[in-house]
């Protein structure tokens, strides 16, 4: 840039030649009159303009205030050269704030470069609107910025610089981005070759799916998918090995992604994702020399532990992970050591067990003493999610002893873990006012308000507790110098219950009075409040001291702390009624048990830490939770399920992953599924792009379907997804053996297999949805064939037996029975051929020789469940070639299997309505 332009080489070399500071303002000063007269004077060309506002930009990196250049910058934007060009952005985004009024005038010049077919006007524009961040550009640009994103005529490195530059909008304005309305078509670009475009896009993914799940549920099988590819398959280009280890950032946050959804139930993502994670931690068995090396190694292992404790904590990678872990945390590297750390935090705040994690105690309690201060507080909050009933003695007295030489910055979260963990595991309540005391007495300033509330709530509502309390707090008090927060505590025990130990040697009421008071000339105001309500309980309780305890009274009347003050009238007035008087005696009652409530201590501590931008569901110690089950998840990520499962209607974000597919409609697609419900293959949809056909076999509650998905066109369908939604879980379950691939080649045919289990009877058959881009982002979403009588067997009986079963199944509920118009073939009679090929396709065994009319159709079968067992079904079809009517009777032993049977083998044989609907009797 300087080495074009003279006269602003020279410029710098005269600000650096400069010996004092009051030279380089004069010689800055006298710049900047020259730039102010020839701006005003006007007339310059391109060159000029650029060099005049390039020493102000120069002049304002080096800290000077500058107050002119600002129309000359948006002027040299919209030149057509692009070091002009390049000089107008960096003024803008560098002398401009995002509130600035001259934004304004660039909007339609950053546009237009926007929509230039030049790349390099598109970055410079996409860095200015990324640099700037304004709320009019984001709602001005933001579709232009996406428009450029998903252009398959865009350049790679555009894309990528597209999908920051929305990332940087998002996270300043997240009500500008219509998330719902792009989630789909960003997500398919996680499929793009281009393996610089899919990092930052799956940034960010990672942005919008943590607060926008529903929409992004999709991306979970493809994030499973690509991790698939990088890591077991190795699909990827050598430039994008760093230090052997395939693109480590794609891989973090493609773990990472997986974390922000709960564990998907898909048996097929669940064997791809145990396979990566197994492949991840078998990598980084032997460490090797290369720095470089092992820190892409760990950086993708401590994501692949992270996950693997996020999906299943008794899982054997657990397991595996958790002796990976007990070496990171001995490292002598600091990095590893912390990582070691933090990861072993979340493990211990997630698993049953905490076996694997006590036997590396020392190592941990040691770490508390490390020079770093991080690695400090993550032992701490490793200490403090690894404890329970067990070890709470241990662990916390050893971090009382650290806490006497902690760091200032530690010593308040330590208070709130030390008194959380004393309440939650103490075996007595000796040991309990022990610790609690002790944290008290040591603690100092870093004890807040929410413990010794706390204290004394527990020994108000602990009967037991009270006298040993009493005593212990007593000798706490005698020390020469007592914490503030304790003579709180002293007060408040001694005033309520110290009468229960009055009559003991070296507690008598006068020794507790001359304790106590002797620590208020040390104290604030509010302590002195309190501590003048400990007096006037003991002016009923001990009598024997009355005298001192007015004198004090006396001599606080004259304070001049108003509350004090008032006070000590109050009390003053009290303490000189007579002894008959009810009136002392009801107002020092002794306080009622506290209703029970959350301990602020938790809260204190949730809101601490709450700060942080990773909403990932599954959450360490260092937010304050002391719970070590899995936590309630959410529903698993199963819209358009991954890889095949419907998601159930619970959970936290399920009723917006639940919503069904809306049905691809055409003149074909409810004929091509009827007829495939009782046919075993056969075309299911087809259009000028794309057909799926069908092949199916069944065999009992099980069956594997075949689905057939082929490429009409000449060009290749990219971002290829295909997907089950499964609205009955509980009764019929389908996956895919395995994801479909990523890209679909012209004019060519690829097979997908779905595995079926019928559980229980159903009525709704599964969605499967294929999503492609083919100039846009398309979906098609039809019915698989999967129904009840698909699960049918027939069965040969003879009339006898027929009959028989007939009777003892009885009529309704258990008879579903309809009359409908039925069609005659072209001679005029009953396609008996149409209707055995019905009968028979939907699994029922044609019995002959049961009905003496030959156009009557009788049929047995079995429903095959794997929860419910057997199901018998039988059937009587009786056509009537007249009154072109026909009566359709099942009986079944369920009745949920008579209706739904009913329905389907009627709808192929109905005419097609043309007057009144049908007529039922039922």
């Amino acid at each position: 840039m300087a080495t074009n332009m003279r006269g602003l080489t020279q410029f710098i070399a005269d600000i650096r030649g400069a010996r004092v500071r009051e030279l380089e303002e004069k010689r800055i000063n006298k710049e900047m009159a020259n730039i102010r007269k020839r701006f005003k004077d006007g007339n310059l060309d391109g060159y000029q303009k650029k060099k005049y506002v390039a020493k102000v930009i120069f002049t304002y990196i080096l800290g000077y205030k500058v107050d002119i250049g600002h129309m000359e910058a948006v002027n040299l934007i919209s030149s057509s050269k692009y070091s002009e060009k390049q000089i107008g952005y960096l003024a803008v985004t560098l002398l401009m704030h995002e509130n600035s009024d001259f934004l304004r005038l660039v909007v339609n010049s950053i546009r237009k470069d926007l929509n230039d077919n030049n790349e390099i006007h598109n970055c410079l524009a996409l860095h200015a609107i990324a640099n700037v961040g304004s709320r009019e550009m984001a709602e001005a640009l933001s579709e232009d910025v996406h428009r450029l994103l998903i252009s398959p005529t865009s350049e790679n490195f555009v894309r990528k610089k597209a999908a920051l530059t929305l990332l940087r909008l998002y996270r300043k304005h997240p009500d500008v981005i219509p998330v719902q309305e792009w989630a789909l078509r960003i997500v398919s670009i996680m499929d793009d070759p281009d393996l610089g475009v899919v990092l930052c896009v799956t940034s960010l993914i990672l942005a919008l799916a943590q607060d926008h799940p529903e929409a992004f549920a999709i991306s979970y099988q493809k994030a499973v998918d690509r991790l698939n590819r990088l890591v077991v398959e190795h699909e990827y280009a050598a430039t994008y090995a760093y230090y052997k280890v395939p693109i480590p950032w794609l891989q973090v946050k493609l773990l990472r992604l997986l974390q922000t959804y709960p564990p998907s139930d898909d048996p097929t993502l669940q064997v791809m994702l145990q396979v990566v994670l197994q492949t991840i931690m078998n990598n980084c068995n032997e460490p090797s020399r290369n720095v470089q090396h092992n820190n892409a190694q760990h950086a993708v292992l401590f994501e692949a532990i992270n996950l693997a404790i996020h999906i299943d904590t008794n899982s054997p990678l657990v397991n595996t992970a958790a002796v990976l872990l007990a070496r990171f945390i001995s490292s002598k590297e600091t990095n590893v050591r912390y990582l070691g750390l933090d990861t072993m935090a979340h493990l211990a705040a997630r698993t049953d067990n905490l076996g694997a994690i006590k036997k590396h105690q020392g190592t941990i309690i040691i770490s508390l003493r490390d020079k770093d201060i991080s690695v400090r507080r993550r032992a701490l909050d490793l200490l403090y999610s690894m404890c329970d009933v067990d070890n709470s003695e241990l662990i916390v007295g050893e971090l009382l002893r650290y806490l006497k030489v902690a760091d200032y910055g530690l010593r308040e979260e330590m208070v709130l873990k030390i008194a959380i963990l004393t309440e939650k595991y103490a075996s007595t309540y000796k040991w309990y006012v022990d610790t609690i005391l002790e944290l008290l007495s040591a603690a100092g300033d870093h004890v807040g308000e929410e413990v010794w509330y706390r204290v004394v709530q527990i020994v108000t509502n602990t009967e037991d507790l009270q006298a040993y309390a009493a005593k212990v707090v007593f000798e706490y008090l005698k020390s020469p110098s007592s914490h503030e927060s304790l003579v709180k505590v002293g007060g408040y025990i001694l005033g309520e219950y110290g009468h229960l130990i009055a009559n003991e040697p070296g507690y008598s009421p006068i020794e507790q009075f001359q304790v106590l008071h002797s620590k208020s000339q040390f104290c604030m105001a509010p302590t002195r409040a309190l501590l003048l309500s400990t007096y006037i309980k003991w002016v009923n309780v001990f009598p024997e001291i009355k005298p001192q305890l007015v004198n004090v009274f006396e001599r606080y009347r004259h304070v001049l702390d108003v509350d004090l003050q008032q006070r000590a009238c109050e009390f003053y007035a009290l303490a000189l009624r007579p002894e008959e008087d009810e009136l002392l005696q009801n107002v020092c009652e002794e306080i009622p048990p506290f209703p029970p409530r959350e301990s602020a201590l938790l809260n204190r501590l949730n809101k601490k830490n709450a700060e942080s931008e990773d909403k990932r569901p599954w959450a360490h110690s260092g937010n304050g939770t002391l719970e070590r089950q899995p936590s309630k998840m959410m529903k698993k990520p199963t819209l358009i399920d991954t890889n095949g499962h419907g998601s159930n209607s619970t959970g936290d974000i399920s009723q917006d992953i639940a919503s069904i597919p809306r049905l691809t409609a055409g003149p074909n697609v409810d004929r091509w599924f009827d007829k495939l419900a009782y046919t075993a293959d056969g075309v299911l949809y087809e259009d000028v792009q794309i057909q799926i056909g069908i092949k199916s076999r069944y065999q009992g509650p099980v069956g594997q379907v075949a689905v057939y998905i082929g490429n009409k066109m000449s060009a290749p369908l990219t971002s290829f997804t295909t997907a089950l939604h499964t609205e009955e879980n509980e009764a019929l379950s389908a996956s895919f053996v395995k994801i479909a691939p990523s890209t679909l080649a012209p004019r060519t045919q690829i097979q997908q297999i779905v595995q079926v289990e019928c559980k229980k009877v159903f009525r709704k058959p599964p969605i499967l949805v294929v999503s492609f881009l083919a100039g846009a982002h398309q979906a098609i979403a039809v019915r698989l064939p999967i129904v009840i009588s698909k699960f049918l067997e027939g069965v040969k009986l003879g009339p006898t037996d027929f009959f028989e079963r007939w009777k003892l199944i009885g009529g309704p509920p258990r008879e579903a029975q309809s009359i409908f118009p039925i069609s005659l073939d072209a001679t005029g009679h009953i396609d008996l051929a149409k209707q055995r090929q019905v009968v028979s396709g939907h699994g029922f065994q044609i019995l002959e020789g049961i009905d003496p009319n030959p156009s009557n159709l009788v049929g047995a079968g079995i429903v095959h469940t794997a929860v419910d067992g057997k199901v018998g079904c039988l059937l009587r079809l009786e056509p009537n070639k007249e009154a072109k009517l026909s009566r359709i009777t099942i009986r079944s032993t369920s009745e949920d299997v008579a209706s739904e049977v009913q329905k389907l083998v009627q709808k192929p044989l109905a005419a097609e309505p043309s007057g009144p609907g049908e007529k039922r009797t039922t």
